[in-house]
């Protein structure tokens, strides 16, 4: 019979080291549950800032009403989208009529400040943030002065942009402000002879030939597509409504869609495109109302020469009885006006250097100036009139920019604007140039796959290296 196996008798001390051993367990298990924890919270957290956090802080706030982070990455991902357009479609145009890009030097040259704007993020991000500021103080002095954009008023404007008239495609209407100009007088005619005389009526263009202005903010509604190309909003012309209701439901999902693939809601859109443009229409109109449709103008000539004492002598000559346009053709470097006599025609303030136009204006009619020195050399100059004239077109709208431009500066300064300074490491790098010849690619690859036999595949190309 076996023998039964004694029962072990844990002494205290036993006792006690076990304990101690559950002790440290515990521990050593609470301190790596605790650091697990940690760890999925900061990522949690980094995942939660980068997304929705970060997204919701205030990038800039002005008089207490702030844009947000997300706002101003999808007005920047517009605003290189829209640099990007423009570059692909001059490239393609280029590749259409068989020039190359990296030689022809105006196209080069416009490629490269495509290339140099985009290279540096924070140069875009800046001029978006200007814009968001002057934003701000237009809906602001908008709601202090009752200036309303309502649904039915963005409504309109997202038609006409589109080219949908519900209520029939309205006919353009041509008005102006009747006005005259002055004939010359005794003296005049004694300076210059009725052939020499500047062009009396101005020539204006009903349809200006449309620019690309690398540093203006785009109102217009670009259609964005794989290849990259820009198709302007439609002018409105007397012609019969080009789209039914169902045809602009189509183009809009399509520009939506397009659009949300920088981020942009359908709110996003609207207000970018069309009741910020309105309000800030609107708030011009108002602010400058009083703008004049004349303006104090000079009509000057002068003779331009590298040095004083060239010039000293010149103003003898013509004191002495020498005919200017003479002169002016012979010895003046300035190759634009010297053709003419050293004609300048009639301009107004802002247009000339300082120092040239406060000699010109201070000038009577007749009078030859004394030697004055810019950064173009020395002129002698005399004004021929000084009158108060009217302005044409152009000449009052670039008014209007200008007091309108002066209005926004002068609300800065007495607003509290804070922006928030991590703004730059936060400005979108994409859309880039080369991920639209990606895409262009991309597409080219398809279609080849989808029509091997068709002869009108569509154009891939290489990354041009800037």
């Amino acid at each position: 019979m076996a023998k039964a196996k004694a029962t072990k008798i844990a002494s205290k001390k036993h006792l006690a080291r076990l304990e101690r051993e559950r002790r440290q367990t515990r521990i050593i298990t609470g301190i790596a549950i605790g650091i697990v924890v940690i760890i999925v919270g900061l990522i949690a957290y980094g995942i939660l800032n980068e997304t929705v956090l970060k997204a919701r802080q205030p990038v800039v706030t002005v008089n207490g009403e702030s844009v947000t982070m997300r706002e101003f990455q999808v007005q920047v991902k517009v605003s290189r989208q829209q640099y990007v357009d423009q570059y692909m479609q001059y490239y393609q145009f280029a590749q259409m009529f068989g020039i190359d890009p990296s030689t022809d030097p105006n196209l080069s040259n416009t490629l490269n400040q495509i290339t140099t704007q985009l290279a540096t993020a924070t140069n875009i991000g800046q001029q978006v943030l200007d814009n968001i500021i002057n934003d701000l103080l237009i809906r602001q002095y908008a709601k202090a002065n009752g200036i309303v954009v309502t649904a039915a008023d963005m409504d309109k404007a997202l038609h006409d942009a589109f080219g949908y008239y519900p209520d029939g495609t309205p006919t353009p209407t041509l008005t102006g402000t009747p006005f005259s100009y002055s004939t010359l007088n005794p003296t005049q005619y004694a300076l210059v002879s009725p052939t020499g005389l500047p062009t009396t009526t101005p020539t204006e263009t009903l349809a200006p030939t449309p620019t690309f202005d690398l540093n203006s903010t785009a109102t217009t509604i670009p259609t964005m597509t794989l290849t990259a190309t820009v198709s302007p909003v439609p002018s409105i012309t007397p012609t019969a409504t080009p789209y039914t209701l169902s045809g602009f439901q189509t183009s809009y999902k399509t520009a939506l869609t397009n659009y949300a693939k920088l981020g942009m809601t359908e709110a996003d859109f609207k207000k970018l495109f069309f009741e910020s443009p309105l309000y800030r229409q609107r708030v011009s109109d108002k602010v400058t109302a009083d703008v004049a449709h004349t303006q104090e103008q000079v009509w000057a000539r002068h003779i331009l020469v590298a040095d004083e004492a060239t010039a000293q002598s010149i103003r003898q000559q013509l004191i002495s009885g020498a005919d200017f346009g003479t002169l002016a053709a012979q010895v003046s470097i300035d190759t634009g006006s010297s053709a003419k006599g050293g004609d300048l025609g009639w301009f107004g303030r802002g247009v000339m250097v300082a120092e040239f136009e406060s000699a010109a204006f201070a000038l009577q009619v007749g009078e030859i100036s004394q030697p004055v020195q810019s950064t173009d050399g020395w002129h002698i100059i005399q004004v021929l009139g000084h009158e108060t004239r009217p302005l044409t077109a152009t000449e009052y709208s670039s008014a209007v920019s200008a007091a309108f431009s002066q209005w926004l500066t002068n609300q800065k300064t007495p607003a509290t604007i804070v922006i928030a300074s991590n703004w730059p490491s936060n400005v979108p790098s994409l859309p880039s140039i080369e991920s639209a010849f990606a895409d262009l690619n991309a597409t080219a690859t398809v279609y080849a796959k989808q029509n091997p036999t068709s002869a009108t595949t569509p154009t891939s190309a290489t990354t041009p290296t800037p």
